[in-house]
């Protein structure tokens, strides 16, 4: 099911970038603005909320409407922009094994002279555009137009909660580790990452099919607790894997000193001189390997990463039980089940 559903998705989405080039003749207006949006958004991707999107609803809608597989891009086009958005702030040049949008651009401003810009304002502008698309792509779908409002309303929930988790992570990002409470990190990941990755996307296409509302939020609860645990095994991903595995450098979230339910624990249980290391190495401006081979040393003696894999335990348990209570058509209920163990089990 997973694949077929992604295949769609994928011609899917080869085909409105084109329908985009068509209604707007971007590649006319400017080529370099139409091949970075094809280059980024055509890249290998998981497409996993579009996917889910696609789920949510076909377990509750009594047909396919017209249109669904090109509104569900709209949440892909979303983590696009937000994406693009990201690594500006985290100042990385690599997304999904390849150049991060602000560093493709910079790599072409190179040719010219008397540049006053750089590639980061110019990828602003193109996350924009990219937003403007995701918007265009929810409209595809025929249905009915009150559940369609109400599904855009929720669709749009995810923006403005996306974004706010991002801004109090920055925020957050000020503060001594030792002032940051666990509910700190976890409303981080549930705005950042559970919300539009997992619960908005079911949510939204149970909406839009008519379900109930109960069974809306049975789905939205669902996950945010896969939402949460995905976060907590990205964070153990981040830390311990190379940059080829994870397609980005390691040291992004060390050198952006983000607080981690990894960090969180290590500091609380560590001894005191690790503690002070802990504090020199998110302090720094500019972490190196050797800080984090320290950090992973720091997080295995301290049973961080213990720790952690236990919450990512718990968090399936508690989706698992929550499923089981959907009233969803029972393969797609089977399906989702079956898709957290996949991606949670450790």
């Amino acid at each position: 099911m997973f694949a077929q559903i992604k295949n769609k998705i994928e011609r899917e989405l080869v085909a409105f970038v084109g329908e985009i080039d068509r209604a707007y003749s971007l590649s006319r207006l400017s080529p370099l603005l139409f091949k970075s949006i094809k280059d980024f958004v055509l890249r290998d991707g998981k497409r996993v909320r579009p996917i889910l999107f696609v789920i949510g609803y076909l377990g509750f809608a009594k047909r396919t409407a017209p249109g669904l597989y090109t509104s569900a891009l709209s949440i892909e086009l979303l983590h696009d922009f937000m994406l693009v958005h990201d690594d500006i702030i985290d100042k990385s040049d690599m997304r999904r094994g390849k150049p991060s949008m602000h560093a493709m651009l910079d790599g072409h401003l190179k040719k010219l002279k008397n540049c006053k810009f750089n590639g980061q304002d110019l990828s602003i502008v193109v996350g924009d555009v990219m937003y403007a698309m995701a918007i265009r792509a929810f409209l595809s779908v025929r249905e009915n137009m009150e559940r369609k409002e109400a599904a855009l309303k929720r669709f749009i929930e995810a923006a403005i909660y996306t974004g706010s988790g991002e801004f109090l992570e920055l925020l957050y990002g000020t503060n001594d580790i030792g002032r940051i409470a666990r509910e700190d990190i976890y409303k981080v990941y549930d705005y950042k990452t559970a919300y539009y990755t997992f619960a908005c996307p079911l949510a939204t296409g149970a909406i839009l099919a008519g379900a109930p509302p109960k069974q809306v939020k049975v789905l939205s609860d669902y996950g945010m607790y896969v939402g949460r645990a995905f976060q907590i095994a990205d964070d153990i991903l981040g830390m311990f894997s190379g940059e080829r595995k994870i397609g980005k450098s390691a040291l992004t979230d060390l050198k952006e000193a983000k607080k981690t339910v990894l960090i969180w624990y290590a500091y609380r249980n560590a001894v005191r001189e690790n503690k002070s290391m802990i504090n020199r190495i998110l302090s720094k401006k500019d972490a190196n390997k050797n800080d984090l081979l320290v950090m992973r040393r720091i997080i295995r003696e301290s049973g961080a990463l213990d720790y952690a894999r236990n919450e990512v335990r718990r968090l399936l348990k508690r989706s698992q039980e929550m499923m089981s209570s959907s009233g969803m058509k029972p393969q797609y209920k089977t399906f989702l089940k079956g898709y957290a163990r996949r991606i949670l089990t450790m």
